[in-house]
């Protein structure tokens, strides 16, 4: 028994010095993650000031290499810094929890041998008494502590990430604001006029138009890639979601202009406002091109006539079941109408950052409405809308449940739903032709995934990206492309066991899209850098930097590819090894949106119009 006693007492004090360590361990990464937090804010490591200041001298002097030089390894701080602080916070998370569990461990096994081996003698209620209240307040202040380091924990991430965006994008965000607020404005005014238009319309005046159908032409035989059901025939004739058919970047049209001019009308063929403001980008099918615009109040449907660019109707997303009282919380850079429209001729679906979902058919009535749940995203939802067969394929990556729903565009009833492990995505699905079978492509943090079409199985995934994703994949001869800004570039060799090719660190996008071929891929950066890599090995065959940052993504249509600037000037180049520019045509207003083409035509959404180019 004595012998039992003395283990027991020696067992306690190894456990009680183990305790003592954990505590001040935890004490010191909790002061340091504290102390991470307030030096920070102090010393600011990304001075975004500075690069304003050098962004505004590059712009009155834009041929000095050496301020270029500067910005770009200003720019390496900004990301080493990022990276720095997010190995930080990761780092001290994963310490503080050991030492965490180590005391709460130590102190459980101190306690049990206290009940095995009780003191005997006499008990002082006083001393029991201070002892006690010393425990109680010491688990509090622990407690506390802890909770504090973990918030500031959150609070450094957060700062250092925000400031670390600001640096990155090198705007002007006072501007923006400013127009945000302007635009908004007029989509209370316009919106009010829109619906006063429509309930003034001719009674019967669609029911006698002829059921339209799609002119279909011959594809043109694009060596891009190796498409063969996936996208239709009707699909390739027209321009019917987000980046064209399948969402690839790739528009199967001929004869589209090179030259337009917005300030002397030059191949403008019309221009139509836009009732409310939307950052989704126009579709096009048969004579009609569709669009959405939405703010706190109020979300519409609208459809143009291709020929005129009159507003032929708007429908308005109301009384939507299980839709919230008041729209969520979203940022000026992503609103409540992000997501692109879809149509598969017969029906037209939008969704909404409330998580409305709604399809109309082609005069503009209500077939169906529904609404999926709020989306948690602290930006505003963005994925577009895609369809495959008779389903509506939508990405619905948000905090609360990731997930990729399939819903029957003949009723809205869910045909199927994979639930994903990744986090929050602002990226959109592309759906290609592989081997004879039709895959679904999604990036998230962290991984790539492919997806049975028909069935929602998932096919394949690889942990290769990490950061708030935007940009869509490219897919190109059996190659998905995937990146992130402040992550990398990745290229990814699909099939069951999905294989990393390459992987680049430079030049990286945090909105725009890429577009591939066989042989080269494409990808504008928000900075206003293009580059040209050889897709097989990743190579680096070119790059250009241009005055404006791009949002809008690439699109290549037959041997040229188009890409918008921030200030509306379309940069038109060959896909080439080198870069051959064929062409740059200002619109005179901002666009962030993606351009469509059909009929050798280009639809451009701007800040407050819709514009139809052509010869």
């Amino acid at each position: 028994m004595k012998k039992i006693k003395e283990l027991l007492t020696t067992n306690t004090q190894l456990w009680k010095g183990i305790a003592i360590v954990a505590a001040i361990f935890s004490f010191i990464i909790c002061f340091l993650i504290i102390a991470n937090y307030f030096q920070i804010n102090r010393l600011d490591p990304v001075n975004t000031e500075l690069i304003n200041t050098l962004v505004e001298r590059l712009s009155q002097n834009p041929n000095d290499e050496a301020l270029r030089l500067e910005i770009r390894e200003l720019d390496l701080l900004v990301r080493k810094a990022y990276f720095t602080n997010q190995w930080q916070i990761r780092t001290g998370g994963y310490l503080l929890l050991i030492g965490v569990i180590l005391f709460v461990i130590s102190y459980q096994l101190i306690n049990s041998a206290k009940k095995i081996s009780p003191e005997v003698g006499e008990k002082d209620e006083n001393n029991l008494f201070l002892q006690k209240t010393a425990r109680k307040w010491v688990s509090i202040g622990g407690v506390s502590l802890v909770s504090i380091a973990l918030v500031f924990a959150f609070l450094t991430h957060n700062r250092l990430g925000e400031t670390f965006v600001e640096a990155a994008i090198n705007e002007n965000v006072v501007t923006d604001e400013s127009s945000a607020d302007e635009a908004a404005t007029e989509e209370i005014s316009s919106g009010s006029q829109v619906a006063e238009t429509v309930q003034t319309e001719p009674v019967g005046t669609e029911a006698s138009e002829p059921e339209e159908t799609a002119p279909v032409e011959k594809p043109e035989q694009v060596a891009i890639s190796s498409i063969v059901k996936y996208p239709t025939a009707e699909m390739k004739a027209n321009f019917p979601s987000f980046r064209g058919p399948g969402g690839n970047g790739i528009a199967f049209q001929k004869n589209i202009p090179t030259s337009w001019d917005g300030a002397s009308g030059q191949n403008i063929l019309w221009k139509s406002s836009i009732p409310l403001h939307g950052y989704n980008s126009p579709v096009v099918w048969g004579n009609k091109v569709f669009l959405s615009g939405a703010n706190a109040a109020l979300r519409q449907v609208y459809c143009f006539d291709k020929n005129t660019g009159e507003l032929i109707w708007t429908a308005n997303v109301d009384n939507v079941p299980g839709s919230p009282a008041s729209a969520p919380e979203v940022t000026n850079d992503t609103g409540h109408s992000a997501p692109t429209v879809t149509t598969d001729g017969k029906s037209v679906f939008a969704i909404f950052s409330t998580g409305d979902v709604i399809a109309l058919d082609m005069k503009g009535n209500r077939v169906w409405v529904k609404n999926l749940g709020v989306p948690q995203n602290h930006y505003g939802y963005s994925s577009s809308l895609y369809i495959y067969d008779d389903k509506l394929i939508i990405q619905y990556d948000h905090r609360s449940a990731s997930k990729i729903i399939a819903l029957s565009t003949q009723s809205g009833d869910e045909v199927w739903s994979t639930e994903r492990k990744g986090k929050i995505s602002w990226a959109s699905p592309v759906i290609v032709q592989h081997n004879n079978r039709v895959e679904i492509l999604l990036v998230t943090d962290p991984f790539v995934a492919s997806y049975d079409a028909k069935t929602g199985e998932e096919l394949w995934r690889l942990d290769c990206l990490y950061g708030e994703v935007g940009p869509s994949v490219a897919y190109a001869d059996g190659i998905v492309f995937a990146t992130n800004e402040y992550a990398s570039l990745v290229a990814i060799k699909m099939g069951d066991q999905p294989e990393k090719i390459w992987e680049q660190y430079d030049y990286l996008s945090d909105v725009p899209s890429p577009v591939a071929t066989d042989k080269y891929l494409f990808l504008a950066t928000s900075y206003g850098v293009v580059v040209c890599h050889d897709a097989k090995t990743g190579t680096l065959l070119w790059e250009k930097e241009f005055d404006n940052g791009f949002y809008s993504s690439p699109i290549m249509v037959e041997d040229k590819i188009y890409l918008i600037d921030r200030e509306g000037i379309t940069h038109i180049f060959k896909v080439d090894k080198e870069f051959v520019s064929l062409g740059e045509a200002a619109l005179g207003e901002r666009v962030v949106s993606t351009p469509a083409f059909a009929d050798g035509r280009i639809f451009i959404r701007a800040d407050k119009n819709l514009y139809c180019i052509g010869k």
